[in-house]
């Protein structure tokens, strides 16, 4: 069964007798460890109903581009494949979320969806609940620790969050039990985009094509845990001595696919648990602690994609120091570009850009460089959002916007005061060499671009 607190109702509507159970997959894109799924064959089993599980495709969501919508209909394509083995139809719609789940509800007994944590989501989730005549229940499936069991308010750092969240591992990391069999399959006729034919799907698509497929990443649940296996046998033991050195491969790789909710972190988790290995716990710190303190920034701060969304000592920091004088500047283009003097950051602006994913490291250190070297940390602020949202697949995300927020000083500490940055934590390339060698990363990255 699904936990209680995984679920939550979103309207008081009566249950219908429609055709269906309508899962309307948004936020967990996958059939694999799927609280929501799993839940709506459980309803529609009861009812004696099929499952109907809809996904709308957004051509209009905010940076989407090829990039990102490639690697997205390329786990979906595997949802598809996943669910006609399961006897589920699935259908993919080019239309906004909210419009196709409410048109689809006039015909469903109940309509069940994932829990998204950003501001489209919740009001997408808000428009179909007022919209419908039927049940919205709403499954938490992304989140370790359902975010409101963790906490009912902004926390203030990974070490306030913590001890609530381990203090209920034991209640919500468990296995779920998966692949119950459907009574009913639905015979009605709906028609679908075709996933079979990605080219042309992807062509008929009026995104930006700017910003090319990832030459490395593949989207998919196959291919998160053939990541996931990979660093479980030849990453995981060294992983907390090696994973801050971006001139080596020691991260999971998790991110993107975590991001899509193309994998369980519950169902990874319990991977890394059953392993005995020193880089184990350090692992699960990133995974839940850091990761879900990301989803409690998102979830509790109205303003977590700007500026004004910083604690006031943050802002206040910064603005005193607003008019320092910057030994260099540069715009929006430059950066974008990687055209500026240092060939470290240079280097990890390269590596975001044709990669599709930046060392966490060097995320750190390009993102206070930024704040450095712009005329004001609003713009810098208005930059890190762009570039980042645009390039990493791992951007748009609860993760990403809180990683920005980190450069400027959310969920850390006042540090000494120094120009342009004031008390927040500063980062210069003799830090990144006495961590590693930074010139053997921008070797590996510049060599990498020159063949491309």
């Amino acid at each position: 069964m699904i936990q209680n607190e995984r679920i939550r109702v979103l309207n008081n509507k009566p249950q219908k007798n429609g055709d269906y159970v309508l899962y309307w997959m948004q936020s967990s894109q996958r059939t694999n460890f799927n609280h929501a799924l799993e839940y709506s064959i459980i309803k529609a089993n009861s009812l004696n109903k099929p499952v109907l599980v809809f996904f709308g495709l957004n051509e209009k969501f905010p940076n989407g581009n090829l990039r990102n919508f490639s690697f997205m209909l390329e786990g979906l394509h595997e949802v598809q494949k996943s669910l006609e083995e399961r006897k589920i139809k699935f259908i993919l719609l080019k239309t906004s979320p909210e419009v196709g789940a409410t048109q689809l509800s006039n015909n469903a007994s109940i309509v069940v969806t994932d829990k998204g944590y950003l501001r489209n989501e919740r009001s997408w989730r808000n428009y179909v609940a007022i919209n419908i005549d039927c049940p919205l229940i709403e499954i938490e499936s992304n989140t370790v620790v359902p975010i409101e069991e963790v906490s009912k308010k902004e926390e203030y750092s990974a070490a306030t969050i913590r001890p609530k969240i381990n203090k209920l591992l034991n209640v919500y990391l468990l296995p779920l039990k998966q692949n119950i069999p459907i009574k009913s399959s639905l015979s009605l006729p709906y028609d679908t985009l075709n996933l079979d034919n990605m080219e042309e799907l992807i062509k008929s698509l009026k995104i930006d094509t700017t910003v090319p497929s990832s030459p490395h990443l593949f989207g998919g649940t196959s291919e998160a845990m053939s990541n996931l296996e990979t660093f479980i046998k030849k990453k995981l033991d060294r992983y907390d001595e090696l994973r801050n050195n971006p001139s080596l491969d020691y991260l999971s790789n998790m991110g993107p696919y975590l991001h899509f909710g193309q994998i369980s972190p519950i169902f990874i988790a319990l991977k890394i648990l059953e392993i005995d290995s020193p880089g184990k716990g350090p692992y699960l710190e990133e995974l839940i602690v850091r990761r879900e303190l990301s989803m409690n920034y998102t979830y509790y701060n109205p303003k977590y994609d700007s500026f004004e969304g910083l604690p006031e000592w943050c802002k206040r920091t910064l603005e005193i120091h607003e008019k320092d004088t910057r030994d260099y500047t540069y715009s929006k283009k430059d950066f974008e570009m990687a055209k500026t003097h240092d060939p470290y950051w240079n280097a990890a602006q390269n590596e975001m850009v044709y990669y599709g994913k930046m060392h966490g490291y060097m995320r750190m250190y390009w993102g206070k460089k930024i704040i450095e070297w712009t005329k004001s940390p609003k713009e810098a602020y208005e930059i890190l959002l762009y570039l980042n949202d645009k390039y990493e697949l791992d951007g748009r995300d609860a993760n990403g916007y809180t990683g920005v927020a980190w450069c400027f000083g959310k969920h850390d500490r006042p540090w000494s005061e120094r120009k342009i940055f004031g008390n927040i934590r500063y980062m210069n390339d003799k830090g990144l060499k006495r961590k590693f060698d930074p010139d053997a990363y921008a070797k590996k990255i510049n060599d990498y671009v020159s063949k491309i």
